[in-house]
């Protein structure tokens, strides 16, 4: 009888394998450029990604499991796999003029983004405790330094330290309820862990106990209330590339572990979890709605942008049914476009060689740069659910998911809160087409007129062909809950 080679089996690994020797080439290419090689550097870092990317997606349909059932791969981990990777070819390919002109153009920005990205992949496939705590150290420690990573700015280096002080916080309480779960369970597997929450019809404490922890450390790093508090002064502070980084590729592969905790390990303590996920469901939008009324940053105002954003898409996980994950994928989908198009226009905003952050540079922008104001003003109408744009639908997918299961109020406050938040998406409109015109910003480089002008079209024809994106989702959603 042959026995298939081991190279085989760990097939299924190859996007992982992809990007950790893309970054350690990488490493070795920075190193021995001695600076010379950082376009090089810049250029390879974006193939690795599309690479895994491609790879991931050509093995849409293969079920594996390896490392003793710690590592799962599935459509519903590829998917997330294949959006954090888009995301961060993205956030790389806008990124360069900024990273040139600031003198932050180092070969070691890629690599520790590859690092940050290999281990968001590895924490989406956890499938034990233990390799979702080590998928989830390996991506914060690469994104502490990258908060801090331009040494001359006093923000920059606070925000890195803000960061790495309240994630190591989550981290402890984190790995404290994993222990609390093992503890009581007897197993770090999320399958064991499933058959003994109930397994005498009785729910353990301790469990509890664990679970509350687990997702209070999953909530810090989606940023949902009350474990928000370091996004805006984190976004505020890390350079403008970053902080699209961290709007993006962290809050989904965080989402969709919660996903798969919730959903695979505690699927037996519905009643428990879906009482937390409501709650911070319900703070994170109205907090999200109010808390960004007053700001005059526009980097802020996006924090909470994002903190009301991911209480949306967690709407769709409270409802605890196959429709609301289908709607919690869509949602990321779809946010992913908007947010790295409204962060091209922000990187776009400079004035005499200068970066510009408040919302007030803006004014009159429709005077100076029609196109980008237009664009701009596509994506504020898609954050804020106007329809028929493609944020109306995200909206859409995880309210009605809501309703199906019965939580009529959730999904009312979503509502309310989309109203009170179109409030300051509406106003940057009103700045950027009624007020009276500021000096014109510099010529924005050809990568952002990309990113901004097809993530703004995105959002304008996603109504005429959704398919792609909810079939994905769909597959995806099978593979995380086959029997429901």
């Amino acid at each position: 009888m042959e026995h298939a080679s081991p190279l085989v089996e760990y097939l299924p690994l190859l996007p992982e394998i992809i990007v950790l020797l893309g970054a350690l080439i990488l490493l070795l290419l920075g190193v021995f450029q001695e600076g010379k090689g950082e376009k090089l550097v810049w250029g390879l870092s974006m193939l690795v990604m599309a690479l895994a990317s491609f790879v991931a997606i050509k093995d849409w349909g293969v079920n594996a499991t390896l490392f003793n059932d710690s590592f799962v791969i599935n459509d519903f981990t590829r998917l997330l796999k294949v959006m954090v990777l888009v995301g961060g070819i993205i956030t790389i390919y806008m990124s360069i003029s900024y990273l040139t002109e600031a003198g932050m153009f180092k070969s070691e920005y890629m690599v520790l983004m590859l690092f940050a990205l290999l281990g968001m992949m590895m924490m989406i496939s956890a499938n034990d405790l233990i390799a979702m705590y080590l998928g989830l150290e390996v991506q914060s420690l690469a994104l502490y330094v990258m908060a801090a990573f331009r040494r001359d700015n006093v923000r920059s280096s606070e925000s890195g330290m803000k960061y790495f002080v309240l994630g190591a916080l989550s981290s402890g309480m984190l790995l404290y309820g994993c222990s609390m779960v093992y503890g009581f369970s007897g197993s770090v597997y999320f399958s064991e862990i499933a058959k003994t929450a109930m397994g005498d019809g009785t729910v353990s404490v301790g469990m509890i106990i664990g679970l509350v922890f687990i997702l209070a450390g999953l909530a810090f790093k989606v940023s949902a209330v009350p474990f928000h508090m370091w996004t805006p002064d984190v976004y505020e502070g890390a350079p403008t590339p970053v902080t699209a980084f961290f709007a993006v590729c962290p809050k989904i592969a965080a989402m969709g572990i919660l996903l798969r905790i919730i959903y695979e390990a505690f699927p037996e303590l519905t009643t428990q979890w879906n009482q937390i996920i409501i709650f911070i469901s319900i703070a994170s939008m109205l907090l999200g709605a109010f808390g960004a009324i007053g700001q005059t940053n526009i980097k802020r105002l996006m924090a909470y942008s994002s903190i009301g954003n991911m209480g949306f898409a967690l709407v769709g996980l409270a409802a605890g049914n196959r429709e609301g994950v289908e709607g919690v994928l869509i949602y990321l989908m779809i946010y992913l476009v908007m947010t790295v198009g409204v962060f091209a226009c922000i990187l776009s905003m400079r004035r005499n060689e200068k970066m510009v952050e408040e919302i007030d540079d803006l004014k009159g922008l429709s005077q100076n740069n029609l196109p980008a104001a237009f664009m701009l003003a596509l994506l504020m109408f898609s954050l804020a659910g106007i329809p028929p744009l493609a944020g109306f639908f995200a909206k859409f997918y995880v309210f009605m998911a809501a309703v199906k299961a019965d939580m009529f109020i959730l999904a009312v406050v979503g509502v309310l809160a989309s109203v009170v938040g179109a409030f300051y998406y509406l106003r940057i409109i009103k700045i950027m087409f009624f007020d009276d015109a500021k000096d014109a910003f510099n010529e924005m480089p050809s990568q952002l007129k990309v990113v901004l002008g097809l993530s703004g079209l995105f959002v304008l024809f996603y109504i005429v062909y959704p398919n792609p994106l909810i079939d994905g989702a769909r597959l995806a959603a099978k593979a995380l809950l086959p029997t429901v």
